[in-house]
Protein backbone atom coordinates (compact mmCIF):
# COMPACT_ATOMS: atom_id res chain seq x y z
CA UNK A 1 0.00 0.00 0.00
CA UNK A 2 1.51 3.62 -1.05
CA UNK A 3 0.49 6.87 1.02
CA UNK A 4 1.19 10.04 -0.33
CA UNK A 5 1.15 13.72 1.68
CA UNK A 6 0.81 16.58 -0.39
CA UNK A 7 1.25 19.62 1.65
CA UNK A 8 -0.96 22.84 -0.42
CA UNK A 9 0.52 26.17 0.96
CA UNK A 10 1.62 23.82 4.16
CA UNK A 11 5.93 22.58 4.99
CA UNK A 12 5.29 18.84 5.13
CA UNK A 13 7.88 18.11 7.90
CA UNK A 14 9.18 14.36 8.32
CA UNK A 15 7.02 14.28 11.62
CA UNK A 16 3.36 15.21 9.53
CA UNK A 17 4.57 12.27 7.29
CA UNK A 18 5.51 9.83 9.73
CA UNK A 19 2.02 10.96 11.82
CA UNK A 20 0.05 10.73 8.21
CA UNK A 21 1.83 7.01 7.68
CA UNK A 22 1.30 5.77 10.85
CA UNK A 23 -2.47 7.09 10.98
CA UNK A 24 -3.07 5.49 7.53
CA UNK A 25 -1.96 2.43 8.89
CA UNK A 26 -5.08 1.29 10.73
CA UNK A 27 -7.32 1.42 7.40
CA UNK A 28 -6.42 -1.77 5.59
CA UNK A 29 -7.53 -3.53 8.75
CA UNK A 30 -10.71 -2.46 8.00
CA UNK A 31 -10.97 -3.66 4.16
CA UNK A 32 -8.19 -5.54 2.71
CA UNK A 33 -8.94 -4.20 -0.91
CA UNK A 34 -6.98 -0.52 -0.15
CA UNK A 35 -4.60 0.11 -2.59
CA UNK A 36 -3.27 3.96 -2.55
CA UNK A 37 -4.19 6.34 0.21
CA UNK A 38 -3.09 10.34 -0.54
CA UNK A 39 -3.56 13.09 2.23
CA UNK A 40 -4.19 16.26 0.95
CA UNK A 41 -3.34 18.70 4.05
CA UNK A 42 -4.41 22.90 2.54
CA UNK A 43 -3.62 25.73 4.62
CA UNK A 44 -4.92 29.57 3.76
CA UNK A 45 -1.69 31.93 3.63
CA UNK A 46 -3.97 35.08 4.20
CA UNK A 47 -5.49 34.35 7.34
CA UNK A 48 -3.31 33.56 10.39
CA UNK A 49 -5.75 31.83 12.24
CA UNK A 50 -7.67 30.12 9.52
CA UNK A 51 -8.11 25.88 10.06
CA UNK A 52 -5.90 23.40 7.92
CA UNK A 53 -8.15 21.57 5.61
CA UNK A 54 -7.11 17.65 5.31
CA UNK A 55 -8.69 15.64 2.48
CA UNK A 56 -7.78 11.93 2.83
CA UNK A 57 -8.74 9.66 -0.66
CA UNK A 58 -8.58 6.09 -0.24
CA UNK A 59 -8.26 3.82 -3.58
CA UNK A 60 -9.59 0.62 -3.32
CA UNK A 61 -10.09 -2.30 -5.52
CA UNK A 62 -13.44 -2.01 -7.76
CA UNK A 63 -15.01 1.29 -6.29
CA UNK A 64 -14.51 4.45 -6.41
CA UNK A 65 -12.53 6.65 -4.28
CA UNK A 66 -13.18 7.38 -0.62
CA UNK A 67 -12.92 10.86 0.17
CA UNK A 68 -13.07 11.93 3.48
CA UNK A 69 -12.45 15.87 4.44
CA UNK A 70 -11.04 17.57 8.45
CA UNK A 71 -11.05 20.35 9.12
CA UNK A 72 -9.79 22.20 12.29
CA UNK A 73 -7.07 24.06 13.77
CA UNK A 74 -4.46 21.83 14.53
CA UNK A 75 -3.56 19.83 11.97
CA UNK A 76 -3.24 16.65 13.79
CA UNK A 77 -6.93 16.82 15.01
CA UNK A 78 -7.56 17.65 11.12
CA UNK A 79 -5.78 14.45 10.08
CA UNK A 80 -7.32 12.40 12.96
CA UNK A 81 -11.21 13.75 12.00
CA UNK A 82 -10.61 12.32 8.28
CA UNK A 83 -9.04 9.14 9.35
CA UNK A 84 -12.54 8.49 11.31
CA UNK A 85 -14.53 9.36 8.48
CA UNK A 86 -12.83 7.39 6.12
CA UNK A 87 -12.63 4.39 8.00
CA UNK A 88 -16.19 4.54 8.66
CA UNK A 89 -17.24 5.13 4.87
CA UNK A 90 -14.96 2.02 4.88
CA UNK A 91 -16.22 -0.02 7.33
CA UNK A 92 -19.80 0.49 6.23
CA UNK A 93 -18.82 -0.56 2.49
CA UNK A 94 -17.40 -3.31 3.65
CA UNK A 95 -20.82 -4.33 5.94
CA UNK A 96 -22.78 -3.38 2.49
CA UNK A 97 -20.49 -5.91 0.44
CA UNK A 98 -21.19 -8.82 3.46
CA UNK A 99 -24.76 -8.36 3.37
CA UNK A 100 -25.14 -8.75 -0.17
CA UNK A 101 -23.44 -11.62 -0.43
CA UNK A 102 -25.91 -13.59 2.20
Amino acid sequence: MRTDVVGRNVDITEAIRQYCEQKAEKLPRYFDGVQMITFNISHPDHHHQAEFDVELVVDVVKHADFIAHGKDRDLYAAVDLAIAKASRQITEYKDKLRDNRH
